[in-house]
């Protein structure tokens, strides 16, 4: 990957990814950042809602805009300032997103960009809209990628730490829970 410095993009520049949506990008997600919504998680309690079935949180997908932004456009280096956001339909396990980025606006003389920034799915129906500035890198960033299966490794070797944790929070739950009656 290689960043862009502000001399190197001008207005009309885009860049886009596309990702399936799978089960465990959500539930890794939500374990993450602690979004214990049942209506990401628990299939019973969102098929009561208005979205009969469990969607991905908002900022899940908007997390791909970001992707956009540090990856490709202006890449690597790139400083997120600001970024407006519409959440248009929902997200589901099985969809494949494309986000995109495209260049509105170049600040030359305060490193800046303005980016129009919107999520489709596969049916190329709006899933996401909104506006980002952006600080590109003053000096060009060349950065090599690291393999997923590294962090897959790093997850197996974590695995049984994470398994320790959950273990002690539904302890302190059952404990709770009995002091409680």
């Amino acid at each position: 990957m290689i960043g862009k410095t502000i001399a190197e993009i001008d207005p009309g520049d885009h860049a886009e990814l596309v990702r399936l949506v799978e089960e465990d990008d959500i539930a890794s997600f939500v374990d993450a950042v602690g979004d214990l919504n049942p209506v990401h998680s628990d299939a019973g309690y969102a098929a009561t809602t208005p979205f009969k079935g469990p969607i991905a949180p908002g900022i899940f997908t908007a997390g791909l805009i970001s992707a956009v932004i540090g990856t490709r456009l202006p890449g690597p280096g790139a400083v997120y300032l600001a970024q407006s956001l519409k959440f248009v339909k929902p997200v589901r396990t099985g969809d494949t997103i494309t986000a995109r980025v495209d260049v509105l606006e170049v600040l030359r003389e305060r490193n800046r960009i303005r980016l129009q920034t919107v999520c489709v799915n596969q049916h190329g129906e709006e899933v996401l809209s909104g506006e980002a500035w952006v600080m590109p890198s003053e000096a060009r960033v060349v950065y090599e990628e690291r393999p997923r299966r590294a962090a897959a490794l790093a997850a197996l070797a974590l695995g049984p730490w994470a398994l320790a944790a959950q273990a002690a929070r539904l302890w302190a739950a059952m404990v709770t829970s009995a002091v409680r009656r």
